[in-house]
């Protein structure tokens, strides 16, 4: 394989991270927009009323979950069904969108035997979800 041949095939690598990365961003902010959409328009009732909220705009995080009876890390997915918890999914699905690029160039770097940068991008993923996970924490995020 010729410098030309592998400059190309890196161009490949990072094309495909970048189309899932732009992919990943417009749907993170769809998926925000339609659920703040939501949430402005009433279809679900929220955790926390919009003529409350200024209620909760002074207090901690600590104070803010002990009022709403909210808990902290992927407690959130459990209140779906609650307008603001929802525009959660949004956040969450941005927050996540490293790790899809991630696992959609690792089968590209393995054909091009770059098992040393495959196992790079595998351990990136391990720490990331290990992070997400809150399993160091106890919470996660």
């Amino acid at each position: 394989m010729n410098e030309r041949t592998a400059d190309n095939q890196g161009g490949a690598v990072q094309q495909r991270y970048a189309v899932v990365l732009d992919w990943g961003g417009k749907l993170g902010l769809a998926v925000l927009l339609i659920a703040f959409a939501v949430y402005l328009c009433g279809a679900l009732p929220p955790l926390v009323p919009r003529t409350q909220m200024h209620e909760y705009w002074g207090l901690s995080a600590e104070a803010y979950m002990q009022a709403t009876g909210s808990q902290p890390g992927w407690c959130w997915v459990r209140r779906l069904h609650k307008a603001d918890c929802l525009t959660f999914t949004g956040i969450a699905l941005l927050s996540a969108v490293t790790v899809f690029c991630y696992l959609t160039v690792i089968p590209m770097l393995l054909r091009r035997k770059e098992r040393v940068l495959a196992v790079l991008v595998c351990l990136e993923v391990a720490v990331l979800l290990l992070a997400a996970s809150g399993v160091l924490s106890g919470a996660g995020h």
